[in-house]
Protein backbone atom coordinates (compact mmCIF):
# COMPACT_ATOMS: atom_id res chain seq x y z
CA UNK A 1 0.00 0.00 0.00
CA UNK A 2 1.39 3.38 -1.07
CA UNK A 3 2.20 6.11 1.59
CA UNK A 4 -0.93 9.14 0.98
CA UNK A 5 0.82 12.60 1.27
CA UNK A 6 -2.31 14.69 1.54
CA UNK A 7 -3.40 12.62 4.53
CA UNK A 8 0.09 12.94 6.11
CA UNK A 9 0.33 16.47 5.29
CA UNK A 10 -3.19 16.83 7.11
CA UNK A 11 -1.90 15.33 10.21
CA UNK A 12 1.01 17.33 10.87
CA UNK A 13 -0.90 20.50 10.34
CA UNK A 14 0.12 21.40 6.88
CA UNK A 15 -1.81 23.41 4.10
CA UNK A 16 -1.21 20.95 1.51
CA UNK A 17 1.22 17.90 0.51
CA UNK A 18 4.24 18.44 -2.04
CA UNK A 19 3.58 18.09 -5.84
CA UNK A 20 6.56 16.12 -6.41
CA UNK A 21 8.55 14.00 -4.39
CA UNK A 22 11.99 14.99 -5.80
CA UNK A 23 11.44 18.64 -5.28
CA UNK A 24 10.37 18.55 -2.10
CA UNK A 25 13.58 16.94 -0.80
CA UNK A 26 15.73 19.31 -2.68
CA UNK A 27 13.75 22.55 -2.66
CA UNK A 28 15.22 24.82 -0.27
CA UNK A 29 13.46 28.46 -0.98
CA UNK A 30 12.19 28.70 2.22
CA UNK A 31 15.46 28.68 3.92
CA UNK A 32 17.32 31.18 0.99
CA UNK A 33 13.97 33.23 2.01
CA UNK A 34 13.97 33.42 5.57
CA UNK A 35 17.94 34.48 5.24
CA UNK A 36 16.88 36.56 2.81
CA UNK A 37 14.11 38.51 5.17
CA UNK A 38 16.54 38.37 8.05
CA UNK A 39 19.59 39.62 5.66
CA UNK A 40 17.33 42.50 4.81
CA UNK A 41 16.22 43.72 8.18
CA UNK A 42 20.12 43.39 9.58
CA UNK A 43 20.77 45.98 7.06
CA UNK A 44 18.19 48.15 8.24
CA UNK A 45 19.23 47.53 11.33
CA UNK A 46 22.63 48.31 10.34
CA UNK A 47 21.69 51.62 9.01
CA UNK A 48 20.00 52.33 12.39
CA UNK A 49 23.30 51.59 14.07
CA UNK A 50 24.99 53.85 11.54
CA UNK A 51 22.77 56.55 12.47
CA UNK A 52 23.52 55.97 16.44
CA UNK A 53 26.95 55.97 15.71
CA UNK A 54 26.87 59.70 14.04
CA UNK A 55 24.12 60.83 16.69
CA UNK A 56 26.44 60.14 19.77
CA UNK A 57 29.70 61.39 18.25
CA UNK A 58 31.31 64.14 19.34
CA UNK A 59 30.32 66.05 16.10
CA UNK A 60 26.92 66.03 15.97
CA UNK A 61 26.11 65.35 19.75
CA UNK A 62 22.80 64.95 19.63
CA UNK A 63 22.45 62.14 21.44
CA UNK A 64 24.32 60.01 23.94
CA UNK A 65 24.20 55.88 25.09
CA UNK A 66 23.78 54.81 28.94
CA UNK A 67 26.88 53.82 30.21
CA UNK A 68 25.43 49.92 29.74
CA UNK A 69 25.95 50.53 25.68
CA UNK A 70 29.32 51.83 25.20
CA UNK A 71 32.47 50.93 26.32
CA UNK A 72 35.68 53.79 27.01
CA UNK A 73 38.57 54.26 24.34
CA UNK A 74 41.73 52.33 24.91
CA UNK A 75 43.83 55.35 24.10
CA UNK A 76 41.03 58.76 24.95
CA UNK A 77 40.03 58.43 28.52
CA UNK A 78 37.06 61.30 27.14
CA UNK A 79 35.75 59.22 24.85
CA UNK A 80 32.72 57.11 24.83
CA UNK A 81 32.27 54.42 22.52
CA UNK A 82 29.10 53.50 20.41
CA UNK A 83 29.91 49.44 20.84
CA UNK A 84 26.60 48.21 19.97
CA UNK A 85 25.33 50.39 17.53
CA UNK A 86 28.59 49.21 15.77
CA UNK A 87 28.30 45.97 16.10
CA UNK A 88 24.90 46.02 14.86
CA UNK A 89 26.56 47.71 11.59
CA UNK A 90 29.13 44.71 11.45
CA UNK A 91 26.54 42.24 11.64
CA UNK A 92 24.55 43.53 8.56
CA UNK A 93 27.97 41.54 6.45
CA UNK A 94 27.47 38.10 8.44
CA UNK A 95 23.64 38.18 7.93
CA UNK A 96 24.37 39.27 3.81
CA UNK A 97 27.51 36.51 3.69
CA UNK A 98 25.21 33.70 5.35
CA UNK A 99 22.34 34.43 2.65
CA UNK A 100 25.02 34.63 -0.07
CA UNK A 101 26.80 31.51 1.02
CA UNK A 102 23.37 29.25 1.14
CA UNK A 103 22.30 30.93 -2.61
CA UNK A 104 26.19 29.66 -4.01
CA UNK A 105 25.53 25.83 -2.97
CA UNK A 106 22.12 25.86 -4.53
CA UNK A 107 22.97 27.24 -7.60
CA UNK A 108 24.91 24.12 -9.29
CA UNK A 109 22.70 21.54 -8.17
CA UNK A 110 20.70 19.13 -9.79
CA UNK A 111 17.07 17.41 -8.22
CA UNK A 112 16.44 15.17 -5.31
CA UNK A 113 18.88 15.68 -2.48
CA UNK A 114 22.58 16.31 -2.34
CA UNK A 115 24.87 15.98 0.31
CA UNK A 116 25.58 19.80 -0.29
CA UNK A 117 22.38 20.78 1.64
CA UNK A 118 23.65 19.87 4.91
CA UNK A 119 25.10 23.41 4.12
CA UNK A 120 22.00 24.93 4.71
CA UNK A 121 21.84 24.26 8.58
CA UNK A 122 24.61 26.86 9.61
CA UNK A 123 23.69 29.63 7.76
CA UNK A 124 19.90 29.65 8.82
CA UNK A 125 20.70 28.88 12.55
CA UNK A 126 23.30 31.53 12.63
CA UNK A 127 21.32 34.24 11.12
CA UNK A 128 18.39 33.65 13.43
CA UNK A 129 20.85 33.43 16.20
CA UNK A 130 22.86 36.93 15.47
CA UNK A 131 19.51 38.57 14.41
CA UNK A 132 18.14 38.36 17.56
CA UNK A 133 21.54 39.63 19.23
CA UNK A 134 21.44 42.62 17.33
CA UNK A 135 17.61 43.20 18.15
CA UNK A 136 17.98 42.99 21.86
CA UNK A 137 21.10 44.68 21.70
CA UNK A 138 20.10 48.00 19.88
CA UNK A 139 16.45 48.06 21.72
CA UNK A 140 18.30 48.21 24.65
CA UNK A 141 20.38 50.73 23.31
CA UNK A 142 17.59 52.89 22.48
CA UNK A 143 16.11 52.63 25.71
CA UNK A 144 19.22 54.28 27.16
CA UNK A 145 19.46 57.28 24.88
CA UNK A 146 19.46 61.01 26.18
CA UNK A 147 18.50 63.27 22.87
CA UNK A 148 20.25 66.60 23.50
CA UNK A 149 17.47 68.52 21.81
CA UNK A 150 19.35 72.05 22.54
CA UNK A 151 22.24 70.54 20.14
CA UNK A 152 19.61 68.85 17.67
CA UNK A 153 17.39 72.12 17.22
CA UNK A 154 20.68 74.60 16.76
CA UNK A 155 21.78 72.15 14.24
CA UNK A 156 18.34 72.10 12.37
CA UNK A 157 18.59 75.76 12.62
CA UNK A 158 21.62 76.10 10.28
CA UNK A 159 21.18 79.20 8.17
CA UNK A 160 22.40 77.44 4.77
CA UNK A 161 19.53 75.17 4.99
CA UNK A 162 17.35 77.65 4.80
CA UNK A 163 18.33 78.05 1.05
CA UNK A 164 16.14 75.43 0.42
CA UNK A 165 13.34 77.48 1.67
CA UNK A 166 14.31 80.84 -0.09
CA UNK A 167 14.26 78.69 -3.50
CA UNK A 168 10.48 78.13 -2.33
CA UNK A 169 9.76 81.38 -1.80
CA UNK A 170 10.80 82.25 -4.87
CA UNK A 171 8.43 79.60 -6.81
CA UNK A 172 6.20 80.23 -5.15
CA UNK A 173 5.95 84.17 -6.41
CA UNK A 174 6.26 82.61 -9.67
CA UNK A 175 10.05 81.77 -10.60
CA UNK A 176 10.88 78.90 -12.02
CA UNK A 177 12.60 76.86 -10.08
CA UNK A 178 15.86 76.30 -12.18
CA UNK A 179 16.13 80.31 -12.05
CA UNK A 180 15.28 80.02 -8.07
CA UNK A 181 18.19 77.85 -7.44
CA UNK A 182 20.58 79.55 -9.56
CA UNK A 183 19.46 82.95 -7.53
CA UNK A 184 19.85 81.35 -4.54
CA UNK A 185 23.02 79.57 -5.23
CA UNK A 186 24.56 82.96 -6.45
CA UNK A 187 24.08 84.12 -2.84
CA UNK A 188 25.12 80.89 -1.04
CA UNK A 189 28.55 81.20 -3.02
CA UNK A 190 28.98 84.86 -2.01
CA UNK A 191 28.30 83.74 1.72
CA UNK A 192 30.73 81.21 1.73
CA UNK A 193 33.33 83.67 -0.98
CA UNK A 194 33.28 86.56 1.68
CA UNK A 195 32.51 84.82 4.75
CA UNK A 196 29.39 86.99 5.36
CA UNK A 197 26.10 85.19 7.14
CA UNK A 198 23.60 84.05 4.33
CA UNK A 199 21.23 86.10 6.28
CA UNK A 200 22.70 89.03 5.48
CA UNK A 201 23.84 88.70 1.66
CA UNK A 202 19.84 87.38 1.67
CA UNK A 203 18.67 91.15 2.67
CA UNK A 204 20.45 92.71 -0.45
CA UNK A 205 18.72 90.75 -3.15
CA UNK A 206 15.78 92.01 -4.57
CA UNK A 207 12.86 89.57 -3.41
CA UNK A 208 14.33 90.07 0.50
CA UNK A 209 11.07 90.97 1.78
CA UNK A 210 9.94 87.79 0.76
CA UNK A 211 12.73 86.21 2.76
CA UNK A 212 11.33 88.26 5.50
CA UNK A 213 11.23 85.22 9.09
CA UNK A 214 12.87 82.55 7.17
CA UNK A 215 15.98 82.56 9.53
CA UNK A 216 14.13 82.57 12.62
CA UNK A 217 14.45 79.68 14.57
CA UNK A 218 12.70 76.74 13.89
CA UNK A 219 11.04 78.47 10.97
CA UNK A 220 12.72 76.37 8.12
CA UNK A 221 11.95 73.04 9.75
CA UNK A 222 8.31 73.82 10.64
CA UNK A 223 8.07 74.82 6.82
CA UNK A 224 8.39 70.98 6.24
CA UNK A 225 4.83 69.96 6.92
CA UNK A 226 3.34 68.03 3.92
CA UNK A 227 2.63 64.45 4.49
CA UNK A 228 6.10 62.17 5.34
CA UNK A 229 8.03 65.27 5.74
CA UNK A 230 10.39 66.07 8.55
CA UNK A 231 8.32 68.78 10.20
CA UNK A 232 6.92 68.51 13.52
CA UNK A 233 3.47 68.46 12.43
CA UNK A 234 4.18 66.10 10.02
CA UNK A 235 6.72 64.01 12.22
CA UNK A 236 4.00 63.70 15.09
CA UNK A 237 1.52 62.25 12.61
CA UNK A 238 3.99 59.53 11.29
CA UNK A 239 4.80 58.37 15.05
CA UNK A 240 1.05 58.39 15.44
CA UNK A 241 0.63 55.95 12.93
CA UNK A 242 3.91 54.09 13.75
CA UNK A 243 2.32 53.49 17.05
CA UNK A 244 -1.13 52.19 16.05
CA UNK A 245 0.60 49.93 12.80
CA UNK A 246 2.86 48.69 16.10
CA UNK A 247 -0.26 48.21 18.41
CA UNK A 248 -1.88 46.11 15.43
CA UNK A 249 0.80 43.76 15.10
CA UNK A 250 1.17 43.08 18.94
CA UNK A 251 -2.47 42.31 18.98
CA UNK A 252 -1.66 39.73 16.56
CA UNK A 253 0.84 38.08 18.28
Amino acid sequence: MGIDPAANATRLGFREAFANSLDAVSDRDFVAEALFAIALLGVHLSRMGEELVLWTSAEFNFASLGDDFTTGSSMLPQKKNSDVAELARGKAGRLVGNLTGLLVTLKGLPLSYNRDLQEDKEPLFDSVRQVGLVLRALAGAYRSMNFHADVARFAADGEFLVATDLAEVLVEAGVPFRQAHERVGRLVAEAVATGRPLREVAEGDADAPRFAGLFEPGAALARRRSPGASGPLASDAQAQRLRADVAAMTARL
